[in-house]
């Protein structure tokens, strides 16, 4: 499937000479928590000699993991499960985890319980979720993801995608994948993959490939080539990531990412705010600077680059955090879980410490938190 050898120990990253065995060792407790994974192809695009290198953060454990920050199911994921390795949170639109494997692990993932032992959460048997979608036909689309789907063998992708398009009502078909970033060449070696996923984007009844590009140095060559391939395909890609300290949150690297984005033909769709999940402390960046980040990087850019939503997935729902100005914020449901929400406006007096949307609501303007939920900037 891969060119590249997949690495699943530090102990594979004893040639790294700025990794010193007794640093591998402390490491080792933060790989127990959070399983580490990565491949060959991604660890080559590290820069080991500088030590905040973003791509180094972005895959390899810190100790600031162990810090306590936030459970492990951030967003309450698991009140939406309507049948095994199915969520379905807004009306129109349904999850189905496929995979419990990715083409390496990101530090920040928020869904990092599906790589922890003990979870029953995707199911192999994809049945279950065949017959609720069929049954439910307010739902037109469906995100296919995990873990990466791109990890499954080509002719298991094929079934899945072949039951989807059996159920008429299902008119936009999803595939959430890193691989064009952490390994392009699953895409590139894997002609049968290409012809598959051509087959399956038809004219009036799209595939989208949603890619997860964090960082302007994960867009190679290999990986600008694997975007064409996909889009000659018939495949329509947009990127989304999330707002990471010191990855992207800087307004000239987050506009870089979304030029370059666009000027090939990808959709700028979604920057996240960091979900507080367990082990991301690290990675947070409080929401009022983030949006402070997002406009700047706005501001250097397009139409075509503004496009990107600054949003939160919050268990209420996809909250867009809209502006700012001298003593509040402001923020509007871009989905709601309960359909009363959809498009509601919150209005709320600044708290330049919050960084959850619950950090808001347990603030009283200046008075203390009641609830103290993230009130307090995490460590470094």
């Amino acid at each position: 499937m891969s060119r590249y050898r997949y690495l699943t120990s530090l102990g594979d990253l004893s040639h790294v000479q700025q990794l010193p065995a007794e640093r591998r060792r402390r490491l080792e407790s933060v790989a127990r928590r959070y399983q580490f994974r990565s491949n060959e192809y991604y660890q080559s695009l590290i820069d080991w000699n500088d030590p905040a290198d973003p791509i180094r953060r972005i895959v390899m454990p810190h100790e600031s993991e162990l810090q306590d920050w936030g459970p492990l199911d951030a967003s309450g994921e698991s009140a939406f499960v309507r049948a095994p390795g199915l969520e379905h949170k807004y009306r129109h639109t349904a999850i189905l985890l496929v995979n419990d494997v990715c083409g390496a692990l990101c530090r920040f993932c928020f869904r990092k319980r599906l790589f922890m032992a003990g979870n029953d959460e995707v199911s192999r048997d994809i049945t279950p979720a065949i017959d609720y979608l069929a049954a439910h036909v307010e739902i037109d689309n469906v995100l296919i993801t995990g873990g990466d789907p791109l990890l499954l063998s080509t002719s298991r992708l094929r079934t899945i995608l072949d039951r989807l398009l059996a159920i008429p009502h299902l008119r936009m078909l999803r595939i959430g994948s890193k691989m064009a970033a952490f390994n392009p060449y699953r895409i590139l070696d894997d002609p049968e993959l290409l012809e598959m996923l051509a087959a399956a984007s038809q004219p009036e009844r799209r595939l989208y490939f949603m890619a997860h590009f964090n960082h302007p140095r994960e867009l190679t060559a290999p990986a600008k080539e694997a975007i064409r391939r996909l889009q000659a395909a018939g495949l329509i890609v947009l990127n989304q990531t999330p707002l990471l300290h010191g990855v992207n949150d800087h307004p000239d690297t987050l506009s870089r990412l979304c030029r370059t984005l666009a000027a090939l033909g990808v959709t700028p769709y979604y920057l996240f705010q960091c979900r507080p999940t367990a082990g991301n402390a690290n990675f947070a960046v409080p929401i009022e600077q983030g949006f402070q980040t997002f406009a700047a990087a706005q501001s250097r850019g397009s139409g075509l680059v503004r496009r990107l939503r600054y949003v939160m997935s919050h268990h209420s729902g996809k909250i867009e955090i809209l502006g700012l100005d001298a003593a509040r914020v402001y923020m509007r449901y871009h989905r709601a879980a309960r359909p009363a929400d959809e498009g509601r406006m919150l209005v709320f007096p600044r708290n330049p410490k919050a960084y959850w949307l619950d950090d808001y609501t347990a603030f009283d303007t200046d008075q203390a938190p009641r609830i103290a939920v993230h009130a307090g900037r995490p460590g470094r």
